[in-house]
């Protein structure tokens, strides 16, 4: 697996998410998409299925240590007395003593984004976290996020597909040293059917999930979660390796943007986001 460096961090650049698929689910694919040559793996405490992932990791077969394991700490979990108290019933959930990664959820105006950042780090100095990052911030929050940090900044999670110009976060990760991990890849499910997209893949002998994840990754320092609950669509997830987009074709997905792209954005959590660029 191919890997981006982001201030110190080599996060593999294709990543197996979690999002809304239930413990049972998890511990019949996860070990499954392990052993078919997936080693980043994406979770969250909101999620509610860490302790699946960790028992998943355990009866994979495969080692801890050539698993790269990012989860996210909720927003109810910010405070002094609740931040570090939350990561370590993470951990315990995970069945390890660190992740790779730690992210903050989600932007928090409730809790000073200095106290938010110095737990993030403070956690990270005890060695319960090798690496640290925020997910669903705008340029402006990034910004200030760097700027609070002792510790260098390694991803902003954001979501980012086809229908949705991130240049300006992109733009901003590459000044510090950041990457940037798209979620919503296959854009709740727009991307398999898009004409456009299908009829790229048809040039590689590839559907067109495989051209997005594969846009996605061709772009630097870019990594690229993936999901699916069926095991033939594992092998299809991980073989966008071994062919490459050319610059137009590139250029024609970056046009399938439009101004109604975003999908995420649930108020009371989202930011005011950045306008296209």
């Amino acid at each position: 697996m191919k890997t981006v460096r982001a201030n110190g961090a080599h996060i593999p650049q294709l990543g197996f998410g979690t999002f809304r698929m239930p413990e049972a689910e998890v511990i019949s694919i996860l070990p499954k998409a392990l052993q078919s040559g997936f080693n980043h793996v994406d979770t969250a405490q909101i999620y509610e299925n860490e302790a699946a992932v960790g028992e998943a990791i355990r009866t994979s077969g495969v080692a801890r240590d050539s698993i790269f394991l990012t989860t996210k700490v909720w927003v109810g979990n910010y405070g002094r007395d609740r931040f570090a108290a939350s990561v370590e019933e993470s951990l315990k959930k995970l069945k390890t003593d660190h992740v790779d990664l730690l992210l903050l959820h989600w932007p928090n105006e409730a809790v000073p984004l200095e106290v938010q950042i110095g737990e993030l780090n403070a956690v990270r100095e005890r060695g319960l976290a090798r690496h640290i990052g925020v997910s669903n911030f705008n340029t402006a929050l990034m910004a200030e996020a760097v700027r609070l940090s002792a510790a260098p900044l390694a991803t902003n999670q954001v979501e980012y597909h086809p229908y949705l110009d991130q240049m300006k976060v992109l733009e901003a990760a590459e000044t510090y040293g950041m990457a940037l991990t798209a979620y919503y890849a296959m854009a709740d499910g727009k991307v398999p059917n898009d004409p456009v997209l299908k009829e790229i893949g048809a040039a590689h002998g590839k559907s067109a999930a495989q051209v997005a994840l594969r846009w996605l990754v061709q772009q630097p320092d870019v990594v690229a979660l993936t999901k699916t609950a069926t095991d033939s669509r594992l092998a299809e997830n991980l073989a966008i390796f071994d062919f490459v987009l050319t610059p137009g074709e590139m250029m024609r997905i970056h046009k399938l943007a439009r101004p109604d792209g975003r999908i995420v954005s649930p108020d009371g959590l989202a930011p005011a986001w950045d306008k296209a660029a």
